[in-house]
């Protein structure tokens, strides 16, 4: 099963939460598969701390929407300043309610936010554990 993704790009700016989605985006990306945060996460995190940018994506129309999304990540950049990356688990699919029994999507949680060094230090599988 795929995890799909969606990639955006929003500027740092006072008195905006890193934590909530932005009103203003300038750029996103939709990945189809491996977009969760131990995949897609550390990549995101690694190609901006060796190149500044990421490597191999094509840029999609702001507008663009997807209905099967798991993930929202943000990158969130100012000149002069960190990169930030904030990650957004997203409940497309809801489920029933055990005490109204409607089907109910919850709220967009908000899973990780900071550097792409937090990122991969949270996230990155450890390939060299023993056992």
């Amino acid at each position: 099963m795929s995890t799909r993704a969606q990639v955006r790009f929003a500027t740092r700016e006072d008195g905006v939460s890193f934590s909530e989605h932005p009103d203003k985006i300038h750029a996103q990306f939709y990945v189809h598969s491996d977009g969760y945060p131990e995949g897609l996460g550390v990549e995101i995190a690694e190609s901006v701390n060796a190149y500044g940018k990421i490597l191999n994506w094509e840029i999609e129309h702001v507008q663009d929407k997807h209905s099967d999304l798991e993930y929202i990540y943000y990158i969130w950049q100012k000149y002069d300043d960190d990169t930030w990356i904030s990650i957004f688990e997203i409940d497309t699919y809801g489920s029933i309610c055990p005490t109204c029994e409607q089907w109910v999507t919850t709220e967009d949680k908000c899973i990780f936010v900071g550097t792409p060094e937090k990122l991969i230090n949270k996230y990155k599988l450890n390939t060299n554990k023993d056992g």
